[in-house]
C-alpha cells in the first residue's frame, strides 16, 4: 500500500465537496429564504497556489448554490459541478473532461454521498468532523476542521508532497 505523501505527490486534480469541507457545514437562511454560505480565506488562497503549482481544482456538491458558482468563479475553478446526487456520475463526467486518470485525482468529502468519489481515487482524505464511515476509508484526514482551514491544510500537504511548497510560497518571502 503507497503512503499518503506519495499517493498526494501524484494528484494532478483535487476535487472540493462544498458543505462540511469548504464550508463548516452550517446552512444559515434569512428572513427571505436566502441562504447564507462562509468561506474561509486561507482555504481560498490555499487552492489558489495548488493551482499556481499546475493542480487542477474541481467542485463537486450535492447542493446548488450561487454562492458557490460565486466562489469557485474568483478561485479561478472551471470544473463546477453543482445538484449533484450521484456523485459518481459526476466524477466519471469530469474524468472525461479533463482527461486525467482516476489515481491521479484527489477528493476530499465529509458524508457518505462522497464514497463513490473518495474510494476511487489516488488520494481521499475528509475533515476531523467527517461522518466516520468516511473518516475510515480515506488516506488522510486534516487536523482543521470543514470550513476552519482543512481545503488549505490539505492543499499544502499536497503541495510539500509534490515538492512545490517552497516555490509557491517564494513570491512572498522576496
Amino acid at each position: 500500500m503507497q503512503d499518503t505523501a506519495s499517493r498526494a505527490a501524484r494528484v494532478r486534480l483535487m476535487i472540493f465537496d462544498v458543505d462540511g469541507v469548504l464550508t463548516d457545514g452550517s446552512l444559515h437562511y434569512g428572513e427571505q429564504g436566502e441562504l447564507i454560505k462562509t468561506f474561509n480565506v486561507l482555504d481560498g488562497h490555499g487552492i489558489k497556489l495548488l493551482q499556481q503549482a499546475g493542480v487542477a481544482a474541481a467542485i463537486i456538491s450535492a447542493r446548488t448554490s450561487g454562492l458557490v458558482a460565486r466562489r469557485a468563479a474568483d478561485l479561478g475553478i472551471r470544473h463546477l459541478h453543482q445538484g449533484v446526487h450521484d456523485k459518481r456520475a459526476a466524477f466519471e463526467q469530469l474524468l472525461a473532461e479533463t482527461g486525467i486518470a482516476a489515481d491521479a485525482c484527489g477528493f476530499i468529502g465529509d458524508d457518505v454521498i462522497d464514497l463513490p468519489i473518495l474510494t476511487r481515487v489516488g488520494f481521499a482524505a475528509s475533515v476531523p468532523n467527517g461522518h466516520p464511515e468516511v473518516r475510515k476509508r480515506v488516506h488522510y484526514v486534516t487536523e482543521a476542521a470543514g470550513g476552519r482551514g482543512a481545503a488549505r491544510e490539505l492543499c499544502d500537504y499536497i503541495l510539500r508532497a509534490q515538492g512545490s511548497y517552497d516555490a509557491v510560497l517564494a513570491p512572498y518571502l522576496a
